[in-house]
């Protein structure tokens, strides 16, 4: 499979398949494709099904079969960036809920859960995610720039809930209460930071679709409450 990402800060990626080559993505995110392909929708297990819904993702998903050779492509659904990442047998990556555009079908995707449930609650990553492994281009999308680190063995990067969009599976992730009442109080930077501690790979992210919602109705004109 080939693909390519165009588009800038509103991308989207094609992916040119050959007859027999197969993609799937959340229910609803094809956004063009040639008439080759072929469709089907599958939810799985129960167990599956639920994984999803708690993860924050469709409850089902499509799988396009191409029947012949052609393109299909799938655009961001907020502007940003889109970032390709090829998994091998024996790696994996954890990405944060709702991240996920596409992936070849020798990609596994499972819910990931924090260990620590209680401080996940409060932490906003890490209670929830995505693990991906297997082997295959998995294609996540990125609210603003992505930005990426190589962390060293210990090496620790101290990130505000939203931040984080993927890990590698060699990394651990904590969540770290804001030390000091006026810090909590007026350093507005909530309660809890995330913590990442190497060796491998992160990318963040510049504009989490959260924050700027919040931004923006924050500056919206309210109806009186008379």
């Amino acid at each position: 499979m080939e693909y390519k990402i165009v588009g800038e800060n509103l991308p989207a990626v094609i992916c040119s398949l050959k007859r027999g080559e197969e993609l799937y993505c959340e229910s609803g995110s094809m956004s063009w494709m040639d008439d080759c392909f072929r469709m089907e929708t599958e939810g799985g297990g129960i167990g599956k099904v639920f994984g999803r819904m708690f993860s924050g993702e469709s409850l089902f998903r499509n799988r396009y079969v191409a029947e012949g050779d052609g393109e299909i492509a799938f655009a961001s659904t907020f502007p940003g960036a889109i970032k390709a990442v090829h998994l091998s047998s024996g790696h994996s990556v954890i990405a944060q809920k709702g991240s996920f555009l596409a992936a070849e079908s020798g990609v596994d995707m499972s819910v990931f859960f924090q260990k620590k449930i209680a401080k996940g609650f409060f932490g906003g990553e890490g209670f929830i995610m995505q693990k991906f492994e297997g082997s295959g281009l998995l294609f996540l999308e990125i609210d603003g720039s992505a930005v990426e680190y190589e962390l060293a063995p210990g090496e620790k990067k101290i990130v505000d809930t939203g931040y984080l969009v993927m890990m590698e599976g060699s990394c651990s992730l904590d969540i770290q209460a804001v030390k000091g009442a006026k810090n909590i109080l007026l350093g507005g930077e909530g309660l809890f930071n995330t913590v990442i501690t190497g060796p491998g790979k992160i990318i963040l992210q510049t504009m989490p679709v959260q924050k700027t919602a919040m931004m923006l109705y924050s500056l919206m004109p309210h109806p009186s409450s008379n």
